[in-house]
């Protein structure tokens, strides 16, 4: 669990984030939306310990962050994974050797303890057969998978993802939302994603929070999103006529 209470950050006198708090539960997708320029970039990288908040404190399972020594704060990255917006693939390597990589890094393991490892959550993640290929060779979809296998691979607490279906196809999207859900309640993680895509807030997102200017506008799950009389975040998620004609569907069953 992440619990962030009254989180602040101005960069050159400018407030970005005024004052968020909410709560990370484990075990959920909790999804962090709004539009560009929101705070939800600084936001994240506030949680990933990039950036110190000016005010405000975040707690991960009940160990306050700015109470942490250098060594205690080096511990928590590591329970950390984190998947990028554009996968960050090493383009030199293979896929088993992107894998490997944090293990290399931050562990003692063996040869043989590393090589298991890395077959294990390679399998998890449906790549059995690519051990050997450099990301040249896989689709976009492939590699999105490498880049959750290698944030797995430590068997992290925490996992953040940002814009993980950025690029992909909608079908590739689904089954990217699909498996970072099933890896999130299977190995009971706090997972935190940082999205645009409406699909995957009304697919995974168990925990919603909704951003606007620095605030938090609404949060909710993705079953009282289609509730919310909220202005702001209806025009936001009901943009487009496809979601739209979900939510009025969803209005005339009701009545």
């Amino acid at each position: 669990m992440i619990e962030v209470e009254n989180i602040q950050k101005s960069f050159d006198g400018t407030r970005v984030l005024k004052g968020i708090s909410t709560t990370f539960n484990t075990g959920q997708t909790n999804l962090i939306i709004g539009q560009s320029g929101s705070g939800k970039t600084v936001f994240l990288k506030c949680l990933l310990g990039l950036f110190t908040p000016d005010e405000g404190t975040i707690c991960y399972d009940g160990k306050t962050y700015s109470d942490l020594t250098d060594d205690e704060k080096r511990n928590l990255r590591q329970e950390m994974g984190m998947v990028f917006q554009g996968s960050a693939l090493f383009d030199s390597m293979t896929v088993e050797g992107n894998v490997r990589f944090p293990l290399e890094m931050f562990t003692k393991q063996s040869a043989s303890e590393m090589q298991d490892r890395v077959d294990f959550v390679l399998n998890r993640v449906n790549l059995v057969d690519a051990h050997h290929k450099f990301p040249s060779e896989i689709s976009g979809g492939m590699q999105k998978r490498v880049a959750i296998a290698r944030a797995i691979v430590m068997n992290p607490k925490y996992l953040f993802c940002d814009e993980p279906n950025s690029g992909l196809d909608p079908k590739t999207a689904i089954l990217i939302d699909n498996l970072i859900q099933e890896i999130t309640e299977e190995y009971d993680i706090t997972t935190v994603i940082n999205t645009h895509d409406m699909n995957s807030v009304m697919e995974i997102g168990q925990k919603i929070i909704f951003l606007k200017n620095g605030v938090k506008e609404w949060e909710g799950s993705n079953k009282e999103i289609f509730k919310t009389d909220n202005e702001a975040v209806t025009n936001f998620v009901y943009s487009s006529d496809l979601f739209k004609k979900v939510r009025q569907m969803y209005i005339e069953e009701r009545n």
